[in-house]
């Protein structure tokens, strides 16, 4: 397989792997990926697993023809990609082999020899010349072993990810690549999502037209899904609205118990529920599951003084993982001393950024008229946004919704006729209450500014603390004329036909401009609340919460310049020139302070 004309594919397909690292479950078999650069110099990059060594080298013969590689790039050392080393170093003899010091440690181990007088030791920043190829190295350890490395080829822009972006999955069959390379880096890389976002930060400075991956399809087009799917795994991030209910239930109570809840979750708006029987499901996918979704109910009964040995199983699948930032719902079966809710939330302890429901689901061996009680109360609970989104179940005239108003920041949305926009603001606040009147300042070079003031309508977003520093860059980092911010988003839409976000708000107004008031450099607009919904009680999020919480540290050490106050842009130099802008926010040299 061609994947330009210098690059070709010379990996192997799998059909016999009935378990991957000896646990997941892989129905469509496994791909091992190895590529071929042609060029002056030609680089083998990676081998395969040992069952596929005369494939995977007929391979390289009928690709090579009458040549000989020069090179074998290892870049991570598990078996199923580096067990054919020593063999390929047999049959072709002349070649170096290029890999980290941390690896060729590994290769001392694997094969009793570190090829110490045939090999280069490359790092960060280190390059191997192919001719018109010349190859980029970049460490990434942890993303999953120590030693991992990958390389970018600056030639054809092609990124060598090594596990990255791979999946389960032979490469001659078809499926959904989503949910087969969440499940692989949700059970693989999953606890490592800190490392695997410095790697996507060095990415980000490379331009990148195709991904090479250990595992999996090469891909080659649409590669911001996959980037923005990783930044989604790897930050802990909500995938997709929708509910997860997990459970273990020994004769039949707690199920009933579950299945009357995810009943009354749809009935209430609930736009996915998943519900998984920990003990006779695929334990990887409850694990996919429960980092794809943004809630979690856990329901199992009391069990020797502890939780059902599945319910066990499940959480710490979850938390040596590093699960984080969801919402956790308990639900406990007990016949004379219930104790799983406390058992699991203890479990759970040392999670980041759980919030628990105020409502626990006691059942004292069946079910009766308190625990069904309980369970109403526990999907209001959980459905709370959900029914405050819906246009046909939320009280829309919810004018709680003004005391979400504070020196917070907010997401102005508006519509220009062909587009949705939106903006980040931290002047919003209440003038009157009799009517109740909102003033809204922008900045006159906002192109909202231009679009609101034409149509004389508005959304005020009020952002929560679960607001990731993404949203910042999507709604403040960048214009609305020139950017479709809302290209990759499912819009949800009040009465007055604006964009309202779906996550990351705890209230909005919808806004009709009453009065404007020229301030020279800013507009304000002086309005009367059309429509108000609360949808969650989860604190504002103020601009020192923002500062604190939010946005990055700027990578200073070492450095000499200045630091942008407001994303941390860094610009190295002596001086600061008067008119410098920003290039991620935009701003000026005001906002620019001494390294």
């Amino acid at each position: 397989m061609k994947i330009t004309n210098d690059i070709k594919y010379i990996g192997v397909n799998d059909h016999a792997v009935d378990l991957f690292e000896g646990q997941y479950v892989v129905p469509n078999g496994m791909s091992y990926n190895s590529y071929a650069i042609m060029d002056e110099k030609i680089a083998i990059m990676d081998t395969v697993d040992r069952n596929f060594t005369h494939e995977w080298l007929d391979n390289i013969q009928k690709t090579l023809g009458d040549r000989s590689p020069d090179y074998l790039v290892v870049l991570h050392m598990e078996p199923d990609h580096s067990a054919n080393i020593a063999n390929f170093l047999k049959v072709y003899p002349e070649a170096t082999v290029v890999s980290s010091i941390k690896a060729f440690g590994m290769m001392k181990q694997f094969f009793g020899d570190d090829y110490a007088d045939r090999r280069i030791v490359v790092g960060e920043g280190d390059t191997l010349c192919l001719g018109k190829h010349t190859l980029t190295f970049v460490t990434a350890p942890m993303v999953h072993w120590p030693e991992v490395i990958v390389c970018y080829d600056s030639c054809d822009k092609v990124l060598f990810s090594a596990d990255g972006f791979g999946k389960f999955g032979a490469l001659d069959v078809e499926e959904d690549w989503a949910c087969e390379a969440r499940r692989y880096y949700i059970g693989i890389v999953g606890k490592y999502g800190a490392q695997v976002q410095a790697l996507l930060k060095k990415a980000a400075g490379l331009d990148i037209a195709i991904i090479c991956p250990l595992h999996g399809p090469v891909l080659t087009e649409n590669l911001g899904y996959y980037l923005n799917k990783y930044d989604i795994w790897s930050s802990y991030g909500v995938e997709d609205e929708g509910i997860v209910i997990a459970y273990t239930s020994v004769y039949g109570h707690t199920k009933a118990a579950v299945e009357l809840l995810a009943q009354k979750l749809k009935e209430k708006g609930c736009p996915k529920v998943v519900v998984n029987d920990l003990a006779r499901c695929d334990m990887a996918e409850a694990v996919e599951d429960a980092f794809r979704y943004g809630k979690l109910v856990l329901a199992t009964t009391t069990y020797n003084a502890d939780v059902f040995p599945f319910m066990k199983e499940f959480i710490h699948h979850l938390t040596e993982r590093n699960f984080q930032n969801r919402t956790v719902a308990l639900m406990e079966n007990g016949s004379w001393a219930p104790l799983a809710a406390k058992v699991m939330r203890n479990m759970l302890a040392e999670s980041k950024n759980l919030s628990f429901t105020d409502t626990t689901v006691k059942i004292l061996s069946a079910l009766n008229e308190d625990s069904k009680a309980q369970i109403e109360d526990m999907a209001n609970e959980l459905c709370r946004d959900y029914i405050a989104q819906s246009s046909e179940t939320a009280n829309k005239n919810d004018l709680n919704a003004l005391f979400c108003i504070g020196y917070g920041l907010y997401v102005v949305t508006s519509n220009d006729g062909t587009r949705d926009n939106g903006l980040i603001v931290n002047t919003v606040s209440q003038v009157t209450n009799t009517p109740n009147r909102i003033a809204v300042t922008i900045n006159k070079e906002n192109y909202s500014h231009h679009v609101i003031k034409q149509t004389g309508i508005m959304n005020v977003n009020c952002l929560d603390t679960t607001a990731p520093f993404a949203a910042f860059e999507t709604f403040g980092f960048q214009s609305g004329r020139t950017v479709d911010k809302f290209a990759n988003c499912n819009v949800l839409r009040s009465d007055n036909g604006l964009v309202f976000l779906p996550r990351h708000i705890n209230a909005f107004m919808s806004l009709k401009v009453e009065q404007y008031v020229d301030l020279d450099t800013h507009g304000m607009f002086i309005c009367t609340v059309t429509e108000a919904r609360v949808i969650s009680d989860t604190e504002t999020m103020t601009y020192t919460y923002y500062q604190n919480n939010v946005k990055p540290k700027p990578e200073t050490e070492g450095k000499k310049g200045y630091v942008c106050k407001i994303c941390g842009w860094v610009y190295e130099g002596d001086t600061l020139p008067d008119d410098i802008v920003c290039p991620l926010c935009k701003h000026g040299a005001a906002d620019f302070e001494p390294i």
